[in-house]
């Protein structure tokens, strides 16, 4: 399942993320993660919360950061839930280009049963067609 949080910047998204990776640990049953682009947020998880700052591994594109969350994956077949903050960001694309990349990891949530939780900064009037389907 892929959940997303869309909205412009200020909009609150980052602390609605937050609260809801802390509330993931009464029930998800196995390990959390919680991405982000810098460690601005890391003592704001409780400390059961696997956080990682992606700016350490030089991810530069979508493809890079598929890959990324593929890599951790294969090392830890416990992890059920993945939150990213600030994915914009990470991935340096164009909402609008990012279908596929949306596809895959979809792909990959119902296959291994991984929950992802995404902070998407844009304007929700010129949201692409294809995010609707996960916005909540």
């Amino acid at each position: 399942m892929i959940q997303a949080i869309y909205g412009k910047k200020g909009s609150g998204k980052t602390k609605r993320l937050l609260d809801m990776a802390n509330d993931a640990l009464k029930v998800e049953h196995g390990d959390i993660v919680f991405i982000d682009d810098d460690k601005r947020y890391m003592y704001d998880l409780r400390h059961e919360v696997r956080f990682v700052d992606a700016s350490e591994y030089s991810v530069k594109s979508a493809d890079m950061f598929l890959g990324f969350i593929y890599g951790m994956l294969s090392q830890n077949f416990d992890v059920t839930a993945i939150f990213i903050d600030a994915f914009m960001k990470l991935v340096k694309t164009d909402i609008s280009e990012l279908g596929d990349f949306f596809a895959q990891l979809e792909a990959m949530s119902d296959k291994r049963g991984v929950r992802f939780v995404i902070s998407v900064s844009g304007d929700p009037d010129l949201m692409p067609e294809f995010m609707r389907k996960y916005v909540i």
